[in-house]
C-alpha cells in the first residue's frame, strides 16, 4: 500500500512540474501584441528600414530567422527574417530585434523581441 501512495505522490509531482513547466512556454508565443507605434523609437526606426529595403545598418540584418523554438507560427526555412533594433548605451547588437515573415520589403507580420528571441510580440499597425 506504501508503494502505491509513493507512486500516485511521483505522479503528481511530475504533474505538476509538467504544467510548469508549459506555463512559460505559452507566455513565449506570438500571441501578444504591441501597437507599433507603441514600440520604442528604435525598433519603430528598425520597422521603416525593413520596410524601405536594403541596405541595412547592421551586416546581419535580413538573414534568415529560423524560429528553432518555436515561438512564431510554422513556416517554410527562409519565411522569416531579422533585423537589429539599436539598444542605446550598448555596443553590440544587443537584444532587441524584430523578425517579420513574407517577402522582406513587404512582410506579411512582424514580430518585436527585446529579451533576443525568448518572447515575442506581434506587431499591429
Amino acid at each position: 500500500m506504501r508503494l502505491a501512495a509513493q507512486r500516485w505522490r511521483i505522479r503528481g509531482f511530475a504533474l505538476l512540474v509538467a504544467l510548469a513547466l508549459a506555463a512559460p512556454a505559452c507566455a513565449r508565443t506570438s500571441e501578444a501584441t504591441v501597437a507599433a507605434a507603441e514600440l520604442p523609437r528604435e525598433a519603430r526606426a528598425t520597422l521603416a528600414n525593413v520596410r524601405a529595403g536594403p541596405p541595412y545598418p547592421y551586416e546581419r540584418d535580413g538573414i534568415v530567422f529560423g524560429n528553432r523554438e518555436g515561438h512564431l507560427p510554422a513556416k517554410a526555412r527562409g519565411y522569416y527574417r531579422e533585423y537589429t533594433v539599436k539598444t542605446p548605451g550598448v555596443r553590440t547588437r544587443g537584444a532587441r530585434r524584430i523578425v517579420c515573415g513574407g517577402k522582406p520589403a513587404s512582410p506579411d507580420a512582424c514580430w518585436y523581441s527585446d529579451d533576443h528571441y525568448q518572447s515575442f510580440r506581434k506587431i499591429v499597425e
